[in-house]
């Protein structure tokens, strides 16, 4: 019996010391990858929305800054890691739905390496105009613009940009006579706009609020699917005309492929509850950014259409990063 005893005791002991081993490990911090440098909209919306997650995942996330190439070198990083349940990644419009056709080689693969979680947030895309154009609106816009006899030359933050690809399919779109004029960013494409030396550009909501409240620039209408609720005076594209117009950068969070359904339900409810968080979504709001709530499911559909639409843009123009 003392044998028995004996070995039952040290079992218990055993089972005691494994416990507190497994409860540090669901502790342990969650890695989240963001393709752009600390302080950008991207870094903020990630911090934002990871401190909601962080209560309902009972566990600290760690934001990992790994910026260039268009988010591709935070691509690869995550598409290589496995350490399933502990990294996190924001895949947004340029990983899964432009780079597949602005690079000729990425070193992972927008289709297989990534599982969705769920989608995060939208940027609405704005047309403005320079204070110098005379129209407020886009049937007036598009009158103006017809009236130029040498075009009208518009502004991007850059090629292949979403500032840009929106841009284009609005070119095609509207028929207009529209000249491309790429900046390095969006800041110094706004101030040309402002001084009057581009007429018009595609900008996203983020970085164009501060300039519409001053009047600094006119909002001509927005891209989305409808009207921003920060700016509801500003009619979207669509209902003046040009149906079916939609055009916005977006973000999704997604895990390494080869995660267990288990981590990727999880981290899906967690980020739905984070989304739905009212003071989370003011947050996101006064950003400038929509959230934009979608399961796993969901989001494996739009980043699959997405690539189809902005796919066959980039084609079209012929447009190439390297």
């Amino acid at each position: 019996m003392q044998r028995k005893h004996f070995i039952a005791t040290l079992a218990g002991l055993a089972l005691a010391t494994t416990l507190p081993l497994a409860n540090a490990q669901d502790t342990k911090p969650l890695e989240w990858v963001v393709g752009y440098a600390a302080g950008g909209g991207s870094d903020i919306v990630a911090r934002t929305i990871a401190e909601s997650m962080s209560a309902t995942l009972g566990r600290p996330i760690i934001i990992n800054n790994k910026p260039g190439a268009g988010t591709n070198i935070a691509a690869e990083y995550a598409a290589r890691n496995k350490d399933y349940g502990n990294l996190m990644f924001s895949a947004d419009f340029a990983t899964l739905a432009a780079n597949p056709f602005l690079f000729s080689k990425l070193s992972y693969n927008a289709e297989k390496d990534f599982q969705p979680v769920g989608l995060l947030v939208r940027f609405p895309m704005f047309l403005v105009v320079s204070n110098s154009v005379p129209a407020k609106n886009l049937k007036e816009f598009m009158a103006w613009a017809k009236g130029q006899a040498d075009g009208v030359n518009w502004a991007s933050a850059g090629p292949g940009s979403p500032h840009h690809l929106v841009g284009e399919l609005f070119r095609e779109q509207s028929g207009l006579k529209l000249t491309h004029v790429p900046y390095r960013g969006a800041a110094p494409a706004i101030q040309d706009v402002i001084g009057g030396q581009v007429s018009a550009m595609w900008i996203d909501s983020a970085t164009v609020y501060p300039f519409l409240a001053g009047n600094k620039v006119r909002a001509i209408g927005v891209a989305s699917p409808q009207r921003v609720t920060t700016m509801p005076d500003v009619p979207t594209i669509s209902e003046q005309g040009l149906q079916g117009f939609e055009g916005f950068a977006w973000q999704g969070l997604v895990v390494p492929t080869g995660a267990p359904a288990d981590v990727v339900a999880n981290f899906s409810k967690a980020l739905q509850t984070a989304l739905a968080d009212t003071r989370t979504k003011a947050r996101l709001q006064a950003l400038g950014v929509e959230p934009m709530p979608g399961t796993a499911a969901q989001m494996g559909g739009f980043a699959r259409t997405e690539r189809e639409k902005w796919g066959r843009v980039i084609t079209k123009v012929g447009v190439k990063l390297d």
